[in-house]
């Protein structure tokens, strides 16, 4: 099987779009400092991006969580994979995915996140994928609302390969 990329989100609409959400941001955070809680691995590239479009002041920090282990359904437990490096107690906290799909580990990371006491905590994403949703999770900022297909690009990955594409891509699988 070859793999072929379709650009879905071209790099000038993917930024066009971060710059617009970092701007509303901006506003409801004004007078305020923002901790950003960038879940590793596929959002490093969108928390950058966004990072350097805010003007508030920006503190960021990095977590790892999965709920799924080695199966491909939910085991309704969270398993940390690299905690957070400081206390969030009293922080107005923006979790930043790059996509939400099922919802199921991000639901146990709010969750959890919550309970370390932050000021605040919001939830920020650059893709929904609604269609796949098992579990329902508050978005206060989302980028784009996509189709139930598998993508790639901007932090994105298959297999580990494609995170690095400027763009977002659907990933087909085709004969030979």
């Amino acid at each position: 099987m070859k793999e072929v990329v379709h650009m879905m989100l071209s790099e000038e609409e993917v930024n066009s779009k971060i710059a617009e959400m970092a701007e509303k941001i901006d506003n409801d955070y004004k007078g305020k400092s923002i901790h950003l809680i960038c879940i590793l691995k596929g959002s490093v590239f969108f928390c950058c991006e966004l990072a350097k479009r805010l003007t508030i002041p920006v503190t960021i920090d990095f977590m790892s969580a999965s709920s799924y282990g080695d199966s491909t359904e939910s085991s309704g437990k969270l398993n940390i994979k690299k905690d957070l490096d400081e206390s969030i107690e009293g922080l107005d906290c923006l979790i930043v995915e790059d996509i939400i799909d099922s919802g199921n580990t991000l639901s146990l990371t709010q969750k959890m996140l919550a309970e370390r006491n932050p000021a605040s905590l919001k939830l920020c994403t650059l893709l929904d994928k609604p269609a796949r949703r098992e579990t329902e999770v508050d978005v206060d900022y989302t980028g784009f609302v996509i189709p139930d297909e598998f993508v790639v690009g901007y932090g994105l990955d298959y297999a580990q390969k494609y995170r690095n594409l400027p763009y977002v891509g659907r990933l087909e699988f085709v004969e030979e």
